[in-house]
């Protein structure tokens, strides 16, 4: 690929200093309970799997925090987003790092938060969107931390 493509995932797993440094990361503390992985643009709450149309083990109990996590997300300023596993939701996907977390650091709360907006200003955000972008945002992190809390 294009090292200058928006979409560029390097010449191999974990190849680029961003990747590399989150797997570093996440190797280093193996009771991670959640895993998110916070990119634009869509307005989907993904979870596993995005490189097979199989639902995972814990597919139920995504969906249950997904439910939640949007739920909270849409009551901040009414922003709604669709929510499900990446593969039908969105289209397959492969060398998802949520997928990694999921699959092979047994991280059973892994998922893909795509933000606003859905296409009319993809990854050019209006500077008046970026704070209420956040504010929800951390309404579906707290909700999703509220449901892992209570399990």
């Amino acid at each position: 690929g294009n090292p200058c493509d928006e979409t560029y995932y390097g010449t191999e797993p974990f190849s680029e200093p961003e990747a590399f440094a989150v797997a570093t990361t996440l190797r280093a503390y193996p009771n991670i309970k959640a895993y998110f992985n916070i990119h634009s643009y869509s307005q989907m709450f993904l979870t596993p799997w995005g490189w097979t149309d199989e639902l995972p083990p814990d597919y139920t109990t995504h969906m249950a925090l997904a439910r939640q996590a949007v739920a909270a997300l849409t009551a901040v300023y009414g922003t709604q987003y669709t929510y499900g596993p990446s593969s039908v939701t969105i289209y397959p996907t492969s060398g998802g790092s949520d997928d990694w977390a999921y699959g092979v650091l047994d991280i059973i709360h892994s998922y893909c938060m795509e933000l606003r907006d859905t296409g009319r200003y993809g990854f050019l955000l209006p500077a008046n969107q970026i704070t209420p972008t956040g504010e929800e945002t951390l309404a579906a992190i707290v909700a999703s931390m509220k449901y892992i809390q209570n399990e």
